[in-house]
């Protein structure tokens, strides 16, 4: 196996300090590696269609929620785990681009959906191909049952308990019990 950059870091903390176990730096600094270059990657895709990662993410909630594809901005909040503000932002940025558009919420006169646009479908079914194509590339190293094995490690991670104690979109609430605040998103009633 081809050693690399986080081989030799370890191999010096190792020489330096033999005293110390360095050994999660074997996964930790990987997966830091992994998503620094994966996020180049996905902002070169994206860049493509003229979307930032996060305006990618609006469009594709908004898509998978299925027809008529429109959402409470507190909803997409939800969804997408980001503040309000934040929301704001990338709200005005796509509607801007003619991606979505503001509707008056028929069932509040004080609401707002955000619709996605037949332009915004359009970009979004593009973006998502060419998404899946550069997440198929570089994954493409590993096979089929890799994948599954390395995501249901990467799952059993995200599921413990000190991930799962820094993870924003959950809460310790009621008695110490984890209450997961996204479940309100997953409950968004179709429109």
């Amino acid at each position: 196996m081809t050693e690399d950059a986080i081989d030799r870091i370890v191999q010096e903390w190792n020489r330096e300090r033999p005293d110390l176990d360095v050994s999660p730096t074997h996964v930790l600094q990987r997966i830091t590696r992994l998503y620094l270059l994966q996020s180049a990657s996905f902002a070169e895709v994206f860049g493509r269609y003229g979307l930032s990662f996060g305006e990618y993410e609006v469009l594709a909630a908004l898509t998978r929620i299925g027809p008529p594809h429109r959402m409470k901005p507190s909803e997409l909040v939800g969804a997408l785990v980001l503040s309000s503000g934040a929301m704001t932002n990338r709200i005005d940025r796509v509607e801007e681009a003619g991606l979505v558009e503001r509707r008056p919420d028929p069932d509040d006169r004080r609401g707002t959906l955000v619709a996605l646009t037949e332009r915004g479908r359009q970009v979004v079914d593009d973006a998502v191909l060419a998404h899946l194509a550069n997440e198929e590339r570089l994954l493409g190293a590993l096979s089929a049952g890799e994948r599954r094995r390395l995501a249901g490690l990467l799952r059993k991670l995200l599921t413990s308990e000190p991930f799962v104690m820094l993870d924003p979109t959950r809460s310790v609430a009621n008695n110490g019990r984890i209450t997961d605040q996204t479940a309100r998103a997953r409950r968004v009633r179709r429109r």
